[in-house]
C-alpha cells in the first residue's frame, strides 16, 4: 500500500466517525417518544403517541378539557358488529389505564396491556354516543388502582362503517 492510499483511509476513517458522532449528537438532543397505544379492528390497526402528557408527569384538568378537544386525532372505521382491541405498551399499562368515550369512563382502570369491546357500544346512545362517530381515548394514571390522577391521554376517532 502506498504512502497516499494510507491517508486517502486515515481520512475516511476519521470523516466516518465524525459522521457517527454527529448523528449521534443530533439523536441526543430528540425527545424520547410517549408509549404507543393501538386500536385494531377486523385487520386494520391504528397507533398513537400521547395526545398530551404520555411522559409521567400529571395533567391538569385545563389541559385534559382542551386535549379531549383536539381534533387533529388519528381515526379508524368500526363496524358495529366488529371487536375493537385496545392495546398498550407496557409503560401504560404499568400506570393503569381506563377507556374513555366523549371524555366519561367506559371501563375500569387495568393493568393489562389488553382490552375488547364489542363495536356497537361505540355507537348506542345507552353508552354516550352521538352519531356515527365517537371519541375514544386511553386515559393513563399514576399506578394507582382507582386513582383520578391522570398522566397521559391517547386519543382516536372511531367512525360507523355499515
Amino acid at each position: 500500500m502506498t504512502w497516499m492510499q494510507s491517508v486517502v483511509r486515515r481520512r475516511r476513517a476519521v470523516a466516518a466517525a465524525g459522521a457517527v458522532s454527529a448523528g449521534l449528537l443530533v439523536l441526543s438532543a430528540c425527545d424520547k417518544p410517549t408509549p404507543l397505544s393501538t386500536l385494531t379492528v377486523g385487520r386494520t390497526s391504528v397507533s398513537e403517541e400521547a395526545t398530551c402528557g404520555g411522559e409521567g408527569d400529571s395533567l391538569n384538568a385545563t389541559d385534559l378539557t382542551k386535549c379531549l378537544k383536539d381534533t387533529d386525532i388519528k381515526s379508524i372505521k368500526v363496524d358495529p358488529d366488529e371487536t375493537v382491541r385496545f392495546g398498550v405498551d407496557p409503560e401504560i399499562a404499568d400506570k393503569r389505564w381506563t377507556i374513555l368515550m366523549n371524555g366519561q369512563p367506559l371501563t375500569e382502570d387495568s393493568d393489562k396491556t389488553y382490552r375488547t369491546i364489542p363495536g356497537s357500544v361505540f355507537f348506542n346512545a345507552q353508552y354516550g354516543a352521538q352519531g356515527d362517530s365517537t371519541l375514544v381515548s386511553i386515559k393513563a394514571g399514576d399506578g394507582k388502582k382507582d386513582s383520578q390522577t391522570v398522566t397521559g391521554l391517547w386519543s382516536f376517532k372511531l367512525k360507523k362503517d355499515d
